[in-house]
């Protein structure tokens, strides 16, 4: 059984990853339609100003936490939650599990050349996967080529990597036309499956600096690094206010 713990007005899964891949197998196995968000201080920062998104997160089936920020608010706040639980990480475990059973998977989102590689990547690494179709980023939101490849294929899971809000959106308003399947946005993953983007080395990851590492990396980041301020000023406040 899982646990859960408020941050911020959410609720957050307070798992171990282990904990959570499991939860989210057995779900699987019986077909479950499971809706999960990667929320990080940026994501909570633009869903505190914009109600629609807000509504969007709290339609999620789970909501773990993607970075630091999130684990360090918790603690501040007093229920701490046990250990980041990263987009990225979080796919492999899925594709590990998707080779181990032949589950069926779709992909997308990112630039046209990028989702070609993400797909040829994840077929070298995990060659009993069995990526039943991919569409990059660019589409109309009228065009139901992507509806109905999904209601056709009926893929196990859906890696979904718009970027927020574009991907939370998609999955909330789109999810009901399917009758299974695990949907989880992902971000800018794929450029990194793609070989597009390096992550950060692990010493930089286990010291909760890998969002440094992306800003030094890609310097353009830095207008949306300014959520992470504004997270913690919101986080500080509600600390002041519970005492």
């Amino acid at each position: 059984m899982l646990n859960f713990d408020e941050v911020m007005g959410y609720e957050f899964v307070n798992n171990r990853m282990e904990n959570f891949i499991k939860e989210v197998h057995n779900r699987m196995q019986v077909s479950q339609k499971t809706f999960i968000v990667t929320a990080n201080p940026e994501i909570i920062t633009y869903a505190k100003s914009n109600p629609s998104y807000d509504l969007t997160l709290k339609k999620a089936t789970y909501i773990i936490p993607d970075g630091a920020g999130i684990v360090i608010a918790s603690k501040i706040l007093g229920k701490p939650l046990k250990e980041k639980l990263t987009g990225i990480d979080f796919m492999e475990q899925l594709l590990i599990i998707a080779n181990n059973h032949r589950y069926k998977i779709y992909l997308l989102g990112a630039k046209p050349d990028v989702i070609g590689l993400t797909v040829k990547s994840i077929q070298q690494q995990y060659p009993h996967v069995d990526v039943v179709g991919y569409h990059h980023g660019y589409f109309d939101d009228n065009d139901e080529t992507i509806i109905s490849q999904i209601k056709e294929t009926e893929p196990d899971i859906v890696l979904v990597g718009l970027g927020f809000p574009k991907q939370e959106d998609w999955i909330a308003k789109s999810i009901h036309n399917f009758n299974k399947g695990v949907f989880i946005g992902l971000g800018g993953s794929f450029n990194v499956w793609a070989g597009v983007v390096k992550r950060a080395p692990k010493i930089w990851r286990d010291t909760n600096l890998e969002w440094l590492y992306r800003l030094i990396k890609e310097p353009s980041r830095l207008k949306r690094m300014i959520a992470i301020p504004k997270f913690m000023m919101r986080v500080l406040k509600r600390k002041y206010q519970q005492s």
